[in-house]
């Protein structure tokens, strides 16, 4: 996906929606005209490396890898490393997503590894289809144990395109029993030029509820602990009823505007198709 422009008059991260002030400053990314480069993302892969478990692969000058005839799944899985333009702000979001969700991403990499071993390459099967876009638009969903009855009811109002409800009459409930977490960094990348019609897809899971006052490196260890598990649990998305769309401008707090008339727009907040078939994720269940 070629990298946007960022939007002028966002140069400061005042101007910018929720979710990338928080994840700007999470990493202390002080201007968004200057793109981190390379080096400054291993340097802050690095500052990562003792927080948990496994850690982000390598990021490298992607034309170092122009002459591979090797898949980029496959290099990254063989290598270690993960081919990246520099200063490209499409490819710092997901060298950022590795380090925020490195289990997560690791193990979508197994899988597509085990279907590029099966099927090959290209085409790609439906499966990898559906993780891939799951891993540029995907939105994780975190709903503490102790809130899942008031999460599967705005899980199940989401499912069924109810988005007044799950969005104003739940409005309370977003970052206090359901704790949206970008994972696709096409998101976050789409978030620095935000446009009527940016969709996400959906995937919710079960944290602690330790979760909820933990610190914010600790809230994505969970996550990242928790997506993993989900992404094992419905086998790398094999089933197309799996993930919802996710109206990303519609969130609480992530755009401005969120008016009655603004949730009114059938053209972004799209009714249900009549042979829409019911996602295989709800009931939400504790372990």
């Amino acid at each position: 996906m070629k990298s946007v422009a960022v939007n002028q008059s966002l140069s400061h991260r005042a101007s910018l929606s929720l979710p990338l002030r928080v994840l700007f400053e999470y990493f202390n990314i002080q201007d968004i005209s200057d793109t981190p480069d390379i080096k400054q993302l291993n340097q802050l892969a690095e500052g990562f490396s003792g927080q948990t478990e496994k850690h982000a692969p390598e990021f490298v000058e992607a034309q170092q890898f122009e002459h591979d005839p090797r898949y980029y799944e496959t290099i990254v899985a063989e290598a270690a490393q993960v081919p990246t333009r520099d200063r490209n702000w499409h490819d710092a979001f997901n060298a950022m997503i590795w380090m925020l969700f490195p289990n997560s991403k690791q193990r979508l990499n197994r899988f597509h590894i085990a279907d590029i071993k099966a099927f090959g390459a290209h085409p790609r099967t439906p499966r990898r289809n559906r993780m891939t876009h799951f891993d540029e638009c995907g939105v994780v969903l975190a709903v503490p144990a102790s809130c899942l009855e008031q999460g599967n009811n705005l899980l199940e109002a989401l499912a069924k395109h109810q988005w007044q409800r799950a969005f104003c009459e739940y409005q309370q409930a977003w970052g206090a029993q359901v704790f949206p977490l970008i994972f696709g960094h096409a998101i976050y990348e789409m978030l620095l030029n935000p446009f009527i019609g940016l969709t996400a897809k959906w995937l919710a899971v079960v944290v602690p509820d330790e979760f909820i006052a933990a610190s914010t490196a600790r809230q994505y260890a969970l996550a990242d602990q928790a997506l993993e598990q989900r992404l094992l649990e419905f086998d790398g998305l094999s089933s197309k009823q799996v993930l919802k769309p996710l109206p990303v401008l519609g969130v609480p707090d992530w755009s401005e505007g969120q008016t009655d008339a603004f949730y009114a727009n059938r053209d972004y907040f799209r009714p249900l198709s009549a042979n829409a078939q019911p996602t295989l994720q709800l009931p939400l269940v504790g372990k």
